[in-house]
């Protein structure tokens, strides 16, 4: 997953350069790209600009893990799990976050690291790092 925010571009005398070189800048295995402007113009100011870069899952991934996630914490089915929903909202103690890893492991024939696995903490966060782990092992 591959996130950056808040950045803040000098943009001088010439701000039709830096539209150019960012809409002509490549970034490999990026499938999200959103730049937007509060200024609503580029002038030769400082202008802040809030750049947001993402790299979602697929939504089947994203349904696999919700439907993990509830067959570990005992939810009902009519629970109403996003992507941005957090384990620790859902109720998930750490054993459970131990739990709900083993299950993705088995899911989709992934190993995840302790390290990585206590990055988790929504189920976006889990459906993208098995996203990353399978695209990496078939690699």
């Amino acid at each position: 997953m591959a996130a950056f925010a808040g950045a803040f571009v000098s943009v001088q005398p010439r701000p039709r350069l830096l539209r150019q070189s960012l809409a002509t800048t490549s970034i490999p295995s990026l499938k999200s790209l959103s730049f937007s402007n509060r200024g609503g113009r580029l002038t030769s100011q400082h202008l802040p600009l809030r750049s947001r870069v993402s790299c979602a899952a697929k939504p089947e991934t994203v349904e696999k893990v919700c439907a993990i996630v509830k067959k570990q914490l005992a939810l009902p089915e009519d629970s109403a799990i996003t992507g941005e929903s957090k384990f620790a909202a859902l109720g998930a103690d750490s054993l459970d976050t131990v739990e709900i890893v083993m299950g993705l492991e088995e899911e989709f024939g992934i190993n995840v690291e302790e390290e990585s696995a206590q990055s988790i903490a929504t189920v976006q966060d889990a459906a993208d790092l098995i996203e990353k782990l399978i695209e990496n092992k078939d690699a």
